[in-house]
């Protein structure tokens, strides 16, 4: 009864509280005969007369008073609770939930979140640093950071860092004790730090490209990890080669902590993208970081 009722409900408090079919009318956006035509057939579904009509006037039956008295109050909450909810759209607050990976997370999205954050101090940002391919729907997150080719198709994704590349390094006493390897296929004949792929449970193969040609080579080595600074910090103790984020090690190498080689297999790729399900009907705060951290370069 109520889902064929409320409109009509709502046209009566309108009536009752104007007196007057023509001014209620303008205010709701019908027609006079529409909304008298409403009001009749709420008085037969009840079968009971709520208004009284003149040729001037009209007004509350004594049982149409009761039930706008009941009425009107739980109106008011349901209006109150959506200005409340366009509010909370059109204002620049709430929580967002971002789930990225270890490099993704420090490399790129850190920087630009900082600033977004200095700037909107109502906005809470929640970020899950994850090295899987997060399904962000089943997870409940807002959004997630992924490079460009492991982006769903069904997502929509904005760029938001710029190209970069994987280096292959060693200490130059590694090298010097087990000689540098002259194409990407003599790393298997060489003690490599592994990292273990969190989604498939497999060790991930190392990935080069020269030349328009692409090759994947599976590496073996003593050390395992599934984190980046844990293979780091094994590289600069002499452990054996990494296979890293240029911008990781970038400072390594420039105080000779680390040495690069195999840099003409090394060759750049698109970087980062914040990816979500759906164009429609963000918060404030989710377009606003959308606007935040899309990459102008």
């Amino acid at each position: 009864m109520l889902r064929e009722n409320f409109s009509d409900l709502v046209y009566l408090v309108m009536v009752a509280r104007e007196r007057s079919f023509t001014r209620a009318a303008a205010k709701l956006g019908v027609s006079q005969s529409a909304l008298s035509h409403a009001m009749r057939g709420l008085e037969e579904r009840l079968k009971t007369r709520l208004l009284t009509r003149t040729t001037r006037s009209v007004a509350p039956t004594e049982a149409g008073e009761q039930l706008i008295q009941n009425i009107a109050p739980l109106m008011s909450d349901i209006e109150k609770a959506l200005v409340a909810l366009t509010e909370h759209q059109t204002r620049t607050s709430g929580n967002i939930r971002i789930t990225a990976g270890e490099h993704a997370l420090h490399s790129t999205l850190w920087p630009l979140i900082k600033h977004y954050l200095q700037q909107y101090p109502d906005v809470n940002i929640e970020l899950s640093v994850d090295n899987t391919l997060t399904d962000i729907v089943s997870g409940r997150f807002d959004a997630g950071v992924r490079l460009g080719e492991q982006v769903e198709k069904d997502m929509v994704a904005v760029r938001i860092g710029p190209d970069w590349r994987m280096l292959v390094v060693a200490t130059p006493e590694y090298f010097k004790h087990h000689g540098i390897p002259e194409t990407p296929y003599e790393l298997q004949h060489h003690n490599c730090i592994n990292m273990r792929l969190p989604t498939l449970g497999g060790l991930y193969n190392w990935e080069f490209t020269k030349d328009k040609k692409e090759i994947r080579v599976k590496v073996e080595g003593q050390l395992i990890f599934n984190n980046l600074s844990s293979r780091i910090e094994a590289a600069l103790s002499g452990m054996g080669i990494l296979y890293a984020p240029e911008d990781s090690v970038r400072k390594y190498i420039d105080e000779g902590l680390l040495q690069c080689v195999l840099i003409d297999w090394c060759e750049p790729f698109s970087g980062y993208y914040l990816y979500y399900p759906s164009r429609k009907q963000h918060t404030a705060a989710f377009s606003k970081l959308i606007d935040a951290v899309r990459y102008q370069g």
